[in-house]
């Protein structure tokens, strides 16, 4: 069968045993529990790197289809893989349901019998090594410059042996035109540079304030099967993948880098099928439909209207504002998109404390504090002050809660530092590290007149209140609060 025909059977097939991989796992989690206290470890190991295989696998599934016209390159050695995988959680399902065995024996014959199936290869080892290859057709699909096709043959020759002691059928050969191909010099000419929204998610969050109430995630289309869509032009950046609703609804943001042109591919299982779509963010609109929801709609040509694409539930805020802040700055920046509505500026539910020109790494840039009235939590948000991006993100920062006196240090007239700031930059050109002094790496925040310091300090250090008979001396000078539409 031909490699394009095979292609939505195989990328179905890895989401197929990722699912299994999750259940045998959850399976022998109750197992691991039931045994004594020295006889765990090994299990423990063999379910942590299960976890890994699923994630590999839907990782591996969804890259694919944004790479789909590279998919022929991998399609051999998902072949060697999969029918392996498959007898191996088939294997440890049958030992651990035989009821004729106490918990313990159904371990230790487990671990032994499979263990000894392929010499030197223990069962912790055997995830290790389908994980290790696994691993290698990511790199192998993104053209990575850390593909090594020594590792990658090695892995397989040990595969195969695996496979024969379990008396799997082999698979098809290897088709060599394929790998040499993919293998010219052209293969590993591409943009290396990281973007800036690779890093985004990759940071800790410095606070986690959870919503009350959880709302639905849903993803409305158009929908095809899982490699049905039409191959994506040659040159394409993953950026940023967020699962939703135990992973049973994952969106992926990339970039065609041909054009710059950034985009978001939804994938949705139902029905036991899963189901994709891919639209460039120029063609999406993003909101905040309730307190934990963001919704993502898309402009019916046929229909003349907005039509629901996405909703989208996160656990916590600070996720939330990182996703919408990440989207919103993605838009904007793209050279397709044609306008943005004010109102996709603003966060809905955030009411704005405070506002101010600053200085901030040798741009001019618009400073907000912004409070959340789901969960409390409060945020700086820079901007761009004028111009074309006018509102564009720069970057945000969520301020600690019950933030300590020595947080905030006010140095001049119109410089504050503050402590402990971890900003989430959104524009590579930005660097954060020009705003650091001290010894401690306080962050500065350089305001354009020393009134704004004045409201920015009032903020977070307001003035003992004055005691009864003293007579006010200024004029108070505050903000009126604005909220977000």
């Amino acid at each position: 069968m031909a490699a394009c025909e095979l292609g939505p059977q195989l990328l179905n097939g890895c989401l197929h045993e990722a699912h299994r991989t999750e259940i045998v796992a959850f399976n022998l989690q109750g197992l691991r529990d039931s045994l004594a206290q020295s006889l765990q470890p090994h299990l423990s190991g063999i379910i942590g790197e299960m976890a890994n295989t699923s994630r590999l696998l839907k990782d591996l599934a969804e890259q694919a289809q944004i790479h789909l016209s590279q998919l022929p390159v991998v399609v051999d050695y998902l072949n060697v893989l999969l029918p392996c995988l498959c007898r191996t959680l088939r294997d440890i399902t049958a030992y651990y349901a035989d009821k004729s065995m106490d918990r313990e024996h159904r371990w230790r014959t487990m671990y032994h019998k499979m263990g000894n199936e392929l010499p030197g290869t223990t069962l912790p080892a055997r995830f290790i090594m389908y994980n290790q290859f696994l691993v290698l057709l990511q790199y192998l699909l993104l053209r990575s410059p850390n593909f090594d096709m020594n590792a990658m043959e090695s892995l397989r020759a040990r595969i195969m042996l695996l496979r024969e002691a379990r008396k799997i059928p082999p698979p098809s050969s290897i088709r060599p035109d394929y790998l040499r191909r993919y293998e010219a010099l052209d293969f590993w000419n591409q943009e290396t540079n990281s973007h800036w929204a690779e890093a985004i998610f990759t940071q800790p969050l410095p606070t986690r304030r959870e919503f009350k109430r959880q709302g639905c995630t849903d993803a409305f289309g158009p929908m095809q099967m899982l490699g049905y869509l039409p191959p994506l032009p040659l040159g394409v950046k993953i950026l940023v993948k967020r699962s939703f609703d135990n992973d049973r609804v994952s969106v992926i943001f990339f970039l065609q880098l041909k054009n710059q042109a950034p985009s978001l591919l939804i994938r949705s299982k139902w029905m036991n099928q899963n189901w994709v779509s891919i639209l460039g963010v120029h063609e999406l609109a993003i909101r905040r439909d309730s307190e934990s929801v963001l919704y993502l709609s898309r402009w019916s040509r046929s229909e003349d209207r907005a039509k629901p694409w996405a909703n989208l539930a996160f656990l916590t805020w600070e996720e939330m504002v990182l996703f919408y802040c990440t989207f919103l700055c993605l838009r904007v920046r793209s050279e397709l998109t044609v306008n943005i509505r004010p109102s996709e500026f603003e966060l809905r539910k955030e009411t704005r404390l405070f506002q101010a020109q600053i200085h901030d790494d040798g741009y001019s840039h618009v400073l907000m504090v912004l409070e959340d009235a789901a969960t409390g939590g409060r945020r700086l948000h820079a901007a761009v002050w004028e111009g074309k991006l006018v509102a564009c993100p720069i970057w945000t920062a969520f301020i600690p809660q019950n933030v300590s006196s020595t947080w905030l240090q006010r140095k001049t007239d119109r410089r504050v530092w503050l402590r402990d700031l971890q900003p989430y930059v959104f524009y590579d050109k930005y660097q954060p590290h020009n705003q650091r002094r001290g010894r401690y790496g306080a962050f500065e925040i350089c305001f354009v007149n020393s009134e704004a310091a004045d409201r920015f300090q009032e903020l977070f250090a307001p003035s003992p209140a004055p005691s009864a008979g003293t007579e006010s001396t200024g004029s108070t000078n505050e903000t009126p609060t604005e909220t977000a539409s």
